[in-house]
């Protein structure tokens, strides 16, 4: 039973490290519940990623009052959002931070209201929201909690009760508001995410570990991995990054001992990590007393593996080098563009296309927003043109233009044949607009089929699927089915060429050979007398072909 009646920082940074350790130890049972059987179900890994960002800035520092962990929580969000998902998981955060605004301890009305004001803020970063998504369940779970709140403001037990009982309910629903996750009989995989995180809050307000909450068949990591950027500390107040483990701990020393280490660690410095039990333990710190931090280790047992480097010097020497590399830089130029790449032959032709800037990723590793912007502002340029190349990358795309000081144009292609076919389009004596305009045009008449293979079985539409049967999607729908690349590869081309297109382009993965590729352009070739076929490697995971049509 939860006793608290008010969260503060330090308390509101223990629920979030809990729910994202649990969204992390579920993380592939949520990209399991993607909707095709395809190999790139990523909701749960670009959530976990995103959360894995919150969780840094988070732990930066010890902040003591709501407001300004919840500041840090949404900062650490959304420099690191990846996907639809996690896009919509930071402005989640984002609104419950802006209404925890002055609040030091959060009381269970403050929290409901922190929860709808998050959802709020979500569906407004989607241009065209969709119920039966992560959306829904947000603002379900929201105006429930609110009405409970109301109801009895002095009691978390309760409103945390309605949370999960809220979430639950609302997910089950979610495959009777889109037929798509009915046919494939999940529910939604945004929505099993935030829940888990929700779960992960209410583990640690009832005192209870997430380990007994893992279902039987995931998999959980011993150990969950803290990544210590320095870059990331925009003020450096302590100068020391000090790290050991502690080996063959003194008899006398007891669980409690471990507590008090991290404790006397956080009043010397900050980016406290103490992790271990009896057996070991593992510290880190930074300070600008690593002697002290020395001596405390040295009380519970014998050090091993220590490290002491001086942060200050070292971003010192970093800002020397980006002076030097700063030196009077020329004038900006008219235009620059930036693309989401998923292999090294689309990356060779869109620089050849005089692409400045290439962004890896794609269907198992989207970006985050921070990648995007990193890749924008390497750009100098007074407007860039970005295509996102994956339609769960767009949102993170626009996210990225509206951080940006720049004048940034998001061209929302879908695919990397798309990509293509806007930076072909542009035309340097063009406006901004006509620009915008003219590669938009561009990349929607190009249509698209992809040939990938089945990692589950599944019934869609007429077709019953089997695991590991090779899969054709036409403008991302499953369409085609066959125990072969080849079939499925002509059965594609015969759906999508008409008699009006003049150019077919296949891009082969980093699977394919290349002279399976050019056989198959030779025969489909035949096939359309009328049609220009070019063969380029793609070079990209997951899918045998990408074929464009125009």
């Amino acid at each position: 039973m939860i006793q608290v009646q008010a969260i503060d920082g330090l308390l509101l940074r223990e629920m979030v490290l809990a729910g994202a350790a649990l969204l992390e130890k579920n993380r592939e049972m949520v990209d399991a519940l993607n909707v095709f059987p395809v190999p790139d179900g990523d909701t749960g890994t670009n959530m976990s990623l995103t959360m894995a960002s919150a969780t840094r800035e988070i732990n930066s520092r010890e902040f003591t009052r709501a407001d300004e962990a919840a500041a840090a929580l949404s900062k650490g969000a959304l420099r690191g959002a990846r996907g639809n998902s996690g896009v919509i998981t930071s402005q989640l955060y984002r609104g419950f931070a802006k209404a925890l605004a002055g609040v030091e301890k959060i009381t269970p009305p403050q929290f409901a209201a922190a929860l709808q004001k998050g959802a709020e803020q979500a569906y407004k970063a989607v241009m065209k929201p969709k119920e039966g998504t992560i959306l829904t369940v947000a603002r379900v779970i929201a105006e429930d909690a609110v009405r409970q709140a109301q109801a009895a403001p002095e009691d978390y037990d309760a409103l945390f009760n309605v949370i999960l009982q809220s979430g639950e309910a609302i997910l089950r629903r979610t495959p009777d508001m889109l037929p798509v996750l009915k046919q494939a009989g999940v529910v939604d995989a945004g929505g099993r995410g935030l829940l888990l995180l929700y779960t992960g809050y209410a583990a640690v307000l009832r005192g209870e570990s997430i380990e007994d909450l893992m279902p039987d068949d995931v998999a959980v990591d011993d150990e969950a991995e803290f990544t210590d950027n320095h870059d990331a500390i925009e003020n450096l107040k302590y100068a020391y990054h000090t790290a050991f483990d502690v080996r063959d701990l003194r008899d006398d020393v007891k669980e409690e001992d471990i507590d008090t280490f991290r404790r006397r660690l956080n009043r010397i410095g900050d980016c406290v990590v103490v992790e271990g039990d009896l057996t070991g333990v593992s510290a880190h710190v930074h300070t600008n007393e690593p002697h002290k931090a020395i001596e405390y280790g040295i009380e519970l047992g014998e050090l091993t593996n220590l490290v002491i480097e001086n942060m200050a010097w070292v971003r010192k020497e970093a800002a020397r080098a980006q002076e030097e590399a700063n030196a009077p830089q020329e004038p900006p130029k008219p235009y620059g563009m930036v693309s989401v790449s998923l292999g090294e032959g689309f990356s060779r032709i869109l620089k050849d296309l005089q692409v400045d800037g290439i962004v890896e990723g794609g269907q198992t590793m989207n970006p985050s927003i921070e990648d995007l912007q990193k890749a924008i502002d390497s750009v100098n340029a007074e407007t860039i043109f970005v295509f996102p190349n994956n339609g769960n990358i767009i949102l993170a795309a626009q996210q990225a233009a509206e951080l940006s000081e720049k004048n940034v144009v998001v061209i929302p292609t879908k695919n990397v044949a798309m990509g293509i076919a806007a930076a072909v389009a542009f035309q340097p004596d063009l406006s901004a607009e006509e620009n915008a305009q003219r590669m938009d045009e561009a990349a929607q008449r190009v249509r698209t089929g992809t040939i990938t293979y089945a990692v589950r079985d599944s019934d869609f539409e007429n077709m019953h699927i089997s695991e590991g049967d090779i899969i054709g999607l036409h403008n991302g729908k499953v369409e085609f089915q066959a125990h072969n690349v080849h079939d499925v590869a002509i059965e594609l081309v015969k759906a999508i060429v008409t008699e009006d297109d003049g150019l077919i382009t296949i891009y082969y993965g980093a699977e394919t050979k290349a002279e399976d590729a050019k056989a198959l352009g030779a025969e489909i070739e035949e096939m359309c007398p009328d049609c220009d076929v070019e063969v380029h490697e793609g070079g990209q995971p997951l899918y045998y072909y990408l074929i464009a049509v125009e």
